[in-house]
């Protein structure tokens, strides 16, 4: 059985809530950099190193106010040395989840992003909710889909 969520009933203003950033396990900077500038064509917002950590923010020109954060795999610097090489673990198989990114055009992003060296998951297909999508991983294992609506 289903079970529904019933959202209360708004009696105050509607909050304006947005993304404004998610974040994304790499375990080389300069290669996910690379993948996430060059073959994505994101523009580098930051790059911090921070207790011997980095983070480099990167982020669409088309989308200013969001953020995709590329930090370590555990950015704690308090977790145990187990967590740390579990987490390393798992980003090594490609079990940590990546973004679903948008294009007006999936098969130019696809064919641009196989050219810079992406690792190609799927091609674009046209799925049967609605949109039409491809997939790689970065350099890291991270999976990410590139998605346009069907016209």
């Amino acid at each position: 059985m289903e079970k529904r969520i019933e959202s209360p009933a708004r009696s105050v203003k509607p909050m304006d809530i947005k993304l404004s950033q998610c974040f994304i396990a790499v375990d080389d900077h300069d290669k996910a950099l690379a993948f996430y500038r060059d073959a994505l064509g994101m523009e580098v917002r930051n790059d911090v190193g921070f207790e011997g950590m980095r983070w480099v923010t990167v982020g669409s020109p088309a989308q200013p106010d969001v953020e995709i954060v590329l930090e370590p795999p555990l950015a704690d610097p308090n977790a145990p040395a187990a967590d740390r090489q579990t987490m390393a673990e798992l980003l090594a198989k490609g079990m940590l989840r990546g973004v679903i990114l948008t294009s007006d055009d999936v098969d130019a992003a696809f064919e641009q992003v196989r050219a810079a060296g992406g690792e190609v998951l799927q091609e674009p297909i046209d799925q049967p909710y609605g949109i039409r999508d491809c997939a790689f991983r970065d350099p890291s294992g991270n999976m990410l889909r590139i998605t346009q609506a069907k016209k």
